[in-house]
């Protein structure tokens, strides 16, 4: 119990130094856009030895204003799907590839995810999850490149849902990927909200 109690200390502080070191991240296009609106950086939040760990796109306005990942429109629909298979979002870490929002909430560019991407590496490998569920197409390419899976990348409305299972690394555990719709699709066309509560029924038996 002692020793477990340590690696939750060491994980809590390894994810504050995450945090710490996005606040001070002058370099990042998005910082004097941040700092212009009185924005926080939005880095992640959940279960630190949590089995599922969702990784969306970035964050929007109720997000950047508070600090804290889906909370907004798209958020309340996430509790609703995880509700739908029985788990509690406090069980779960979300977080995006970008850690600050883009103006007008337009996608992600290449440079930024450049820059913010080491610190999702770096959320990964302290969380060490049994399961990473992208949602949208950026996290989805990103994620499925990261673990060698770029040649199966196909459009997300043809693999969401699916179950990737990459080849471990020597000394490492085995992950599964799947991809999803983002819940804020969803706002925008209705007709995928039938889609993504049967994907999220893949997530079950990592709960």
């Amino acid at each position: 119990m002692a020793e477990q109690k340590m690696d939750s200390d060491q994980r809590t502080e390894q994810l504050k130094a995450v945090r710490d070191e996005l606040l001070a991240l002058k370099s990042s296009p998005l910082y004097e856009y941040r700092q212009s609106n009185g924005y926080f950086p939005v880095a992640g939040q959940g279960d630190h030895y949590s089995r599922i760990m969702f990784i969306g796109e970035a964050p929007g306005r109720n997000e950047a204003e508070t600090g804290r990942p889906f909370c907004g429109a798209a958020g309340k629909l996430l509790d609703q799907l995880l509700d739908s298979i029985g788990i509690k979002r406090e069980d779960v870490y979300i977080t995006n590839i970008l850690k600050d929002r883009p103006p007008e909430n337009r996608d992600p560019l290449p440079e930024e995810i450049q820059i913010y991407a080491p610190f999702l590496d770096r959320q990964i490998k302290i969380i060490n999850p049994q399961v990473i569920a992208t949602l949208g197409r950026f996290s989805m390419e990103y994620i499925m490149k990261k673990f060698g899976l770029a040649s199966q990348l196909k459009p997300i409305s043809q693999i969401h849902g699916q179950v990737f299972k990459p080849n471990p690394l020597l000394g490492e555990k085995p992950i599964t990927i799947v991809p999803l719709y983002h819940p804020a699709a969803v706002i925008y066309n209705q007709r995928l909200k039938d889609f993504l509560f049967k994907d999220f029924e893949v997530l079950k038996p990592f709960k």
